[in-house]
């Protein structure tokens, strides 16, 4: 009988699904902008530069760079398109039909007429995914066509600058209720409604005051940008130093914030400022303005940090954006109470509840500073704060918020605290129902409410799960307690497995079994479908484990290969390949003249194919019928 898995059936294919197509505007006589427009076929789409850890392969430009040639900022893109990816677990964005990446550059030295740059890509449709791909692109400076700098008008930079000013706004809001900013509304506005002659006198300077309050944060923000540059901003945010520093910062404004300490300014300064303020006039109000900020450091010190923090990912601009939001967020309530005095009477009165807003930030400050230190471990993979230390931290920090706010903790700067109110109990049970909801992730539960702060689930201590039983056919664990050299044990089934073409193919000529090689990729969806819910059938299972020697080749391994690894692109004559998994995926391209993942093959020692390979197949009894068709023509 003819195996139903003949020549017929053949999945052989190169597919080139983005084209690439460059321009180039001139701004300046020194200045330019480098347009890659990538045209991407229907059905499929390519991911963005922005993709979380653990995601798929984002984007990347890298520009031929040399003394007469600067990058300005950073390569701005489309709007595009963000998605919840079931797979990873996250948001990802990514582009369809076309997308357009816009790099502006400063030309020192007008002789120079081309720029090259290397884009690195990965695209996918709904069954299958390209080897990530790399392309060399031309940017002819002469053909440059002029336009007006609208360097600052970039859709994607204003939907990030709007972001930033509305969490700066809503740091602001909440700021108002910490107890150095609260009690100083009524008592203000109260002395602009004396001192001032007449009720519209009093608005008036009210508003002055508030406007003076947002000059001096966004003088702030803007001095951020002036020391630091605003591309610089930006690339701090991705560094180690970055992330580490301001895990520090972050830990140092928690512990304050639980009343370990006052974090204050000199108190030379608000005496200084205190004098110049009674001088009066405009000049005195701006003073009371600036006296209010030095005093109030204390409580707002760790908002502003947190949003230099946060709009640092932004870069350019977005410092004075978010100082602008928080600033007008502080100011509001001066101008409004002032315009209606009677308002006052319906603020609820200072006390103990102040201090327990800033307790509560505290916290969360504590749980939110570990998201920088992770993502600094991430970066240097160190493996020092795996997922379930992580998760472990978070559930000590909002388990001991849950009994706080049960009144069953009592902190430094606490009143005494005969019952709680049903506010107060609300908050509590909310917290304790979220530090029970992230128990079972240390168990390997996804926690899709938190999925973007803990690490992912690859990057984890065991990666079987604490508690998982293995299961499946065979007994691989048993038989290779010594594993042969370059083989491990695949999570969570421990089937055999290599990552290198030679050793697996060593191994499998010591062994006597066919070989099956699993082209895929750490960023490849249907790869990852595959492995969660056909190679899990019991009757597969047994396959995989007992009958094959497994190699599988990750195209989108990043990890450079060793100087004498590192050899000639047969598809990119005069490039060289500089990572691991180019090494992959030219082997696919070359020898199977395909370049999409997944991609099996089943071939024997002489490393001929025993079956037409297949690619993604989601029916788990065909998937099954085609291993056991190729093993028996081993076996023959």
């Amino acid at each position: 009988m003819t195996s139903p898995f003949n020549a017929s059936g053949d999945t052989s294919k190169i597919v080139e699904p983005v084209k690439w197509k460059v321009s180039v505007e001139k701004v300046s006589d020194t200045e330019y902008v480098l347009v890659s427009k990538a045209t991407v076929d229907k059905g499929w789409h390519l991911y963005s530069q922005e993709v979380p850890e653990g995601g798929p392969i984002a984007t990347s430009f890298e520009y031929e760079l040399n003394k007469s040639i600067k990058l300005v900022g950073k390569t701005i893109e489309d709007k595009g398109k963000t998605v919840k990816d079931k797979v990873f677990n996250m948001n990802v964005k990514y582009f369809e039909n076309s997308a357009t990446f816009r790099q502006r550059i400063k030309v020192s030295n007008t002789a120079t007429t081309l720029v090259s740059a290397e884009v690195g890509f990965m695209a996918c449709d709904d069954t299958q995914c390209l080897s990530p791909t790399y392309e060399d692109l031309h940017f002819d400076l002469t053909k440059a066509v002029k336009v007006k700098d609208t360097s600052s008008s970039e859709e994607g930079s204003k939907e990030g600058l709007w972001t930033i000013f509305i969490l700066g706004l809503g740091a602001g809001f909440i700021a108002l209720f910490t107890p150095c900013v609260f009690p100083l509304i009524p008592m203000t506005v109260s002395f602009f409604t004396k001192q001032s002659k007449t009720k519209s006198e009093g608005i008036k300077n009210a508003i002055i005051y508030g406007l003076s309050i947002i000059v001096i944060y966004v003088i702030l923000g803007t001095g951020v940008v002036a020391i630091f540059g605003a591309s610089a901003i930006n690339e701090f945010s991705t560094s180690v130093i970055f992330n580490l520093v301001f895990f520090a910062i972050l830990i140092i404004f928690a512990i304050s914030f639980l009343g370990a300490f006052e974090i204050m300014l000199p108190n030379s300064w608000a005496n200084k400022i205190d004098r110049k303020a009674d001088k009066g006039g405009y000049t005195g109000i701006f003073f009371m303005a600036l006296a209010l900020a030095i005093v109030s450091f204390s409580c707002t010190g760790p908002f502003v940090g947190n949003i230099i923090v946060l709009s640092a990912s932004e870069g350019g601009l977005a410092p004075m954006i978010g100082m602008l939001g928080f600033s007008l967020a502080l100011a509001l309530p001066f101008a409004l109470f002032a315009a209606f005095p009677g308002w006052l009477n319906s603020l609820p009165k200072s006390g103990g509840w102040l201090n327990t807003v800033k307790v509560v930030l505290g916290f969360f400050e504590l749980a939110f500073a570990f998201k920088f230190l992770s993502q600094a471990d991430l970066v240097l993979q160190l493996h020092f704060l795996e997922r379930e230390v992580f998760i472990a931290i978070w559930i000590a920090i909002f388990g001991a918020l849950a009994l706080y706010l049960f009144g069953k903790i009592q902190l430094p700067h606490d009143s005494p605290l005969k019952n709680i109110s049903v506010g107060r109990l609300l908050l509590g049970l909310l917290t304790l129902s979220f530090t029970i909801y992230m128990i079972p992730g240390l168990w390997g539960a996804p926690l899709n409410l938190i999925s973007a702060f803990p690490p992912p689930l690859n990057y984890s201590e065991s990666p079987y799960g604490v508690g998982y039983t293995k299961t499946g056919g065979g007994s691989v664990s048993s038989e290779h307690s010594n594993l042969p050299e370059g083989a491990h044990l695949l999570a969570p089934h421990d089937i055999l497995a290599f990552n290198d073409y030679d050793k697996g193919l060593a191994y499998a000529k010591q062994v006597g079994k066919p070989i099956l090689i699993d082209f895929t990729g750490w960023a490849c969806v249907n790869c990852r479908k595959m492995e969660q819910n056909v190679w899990v059938k019991p009757n597969v299972l047994a396959k995989l484990k007992n009958d094959v020697v497994l190699i599988s080749l990750y195209v989108d391994d990043k990890r450079k290969l060793s100087e004498e690894d590192v050899i000639d692109s047969k598809l990119r004559p005069g490039k060289k390949l500089k990572y691991i998994g180019q090494k992959w995926s030219e082997l696919q391209t070359i020898k199977y003249k395909t370049n999409t993942q997944p991609y099996y093959v089943l071939m024997d020692h002489n490393e001929d194919n025993l079956i037409v390979p297949v690619a993604y197949t989601p029916d788990a009894e065909e998937y099954y019928n085609w291993l056991s068709a190729g093993i028996k023509n081993y076996e023959k």
